[in-house]
Formats: structure tokens, sequence, C-alpha cells
């Protein structure tokens, strides 16, 4: 048997969106620019040039996560595999 009673939870929401590179703003009323924004995050591993066990992260509107990586994409069709 299992007893529940209602909590009061805090929790954070993201209410705007800022890119590292340009500086654009986006609201969650645009609803374009803020889906497309992309938020990177990572950590270095053993010996990484970004430093061993370093968390990053970046966020980036698309034009800018465009202009940086859009050279270096490629699509993928998961259908085919």
């Amino acid at each position: 048997m299992r007893k529940e009673k209602f909590v009061n939870v805090l929790r954070s929401v993201v209410t705007q969106k800022i890119c590292d590179k340009c500086g654009i703003k986006a609201k969650e009323d645009n609803l374009v620019e803020w889906e497309e924004f992309q938020h990177i995050h990572f950590s270095g591993g053993y010996g990484s040039v970004i430093g061993d066990g370093a968390m990053m992260d970046t966020d980036l509107c698309q034009s800018c996560f465009n202009e940086i990586l859009g050279p270096y994409l490629h699509e993928v069709n998961y259908e085919s595999c």
C-alpha cells in the first residue's frame, strides 16, 4: 500500500535564451527562434584539450549554430539504416 500527499515543488524554468556568440535574446513567444536554439553541454575526458573533467556548455541561436557548425553537419536518414 502507498500513502501519498501533495507537496509544493520549486523548479526552475527557462524564460529566455541568449546566444553566447551574438547575444540575440529569444523568448517563448518567438517559437521558431526559441525551438531552434541549441544548448550544448559536455565534459572533457581524460587528456582533453578542454580540460580533464571540465564541464562546459554553450547556447547558440540557429544562425550562429549554422555559421559555426553548418559546414561540418550532414543530414542523417535513420530510416535507411
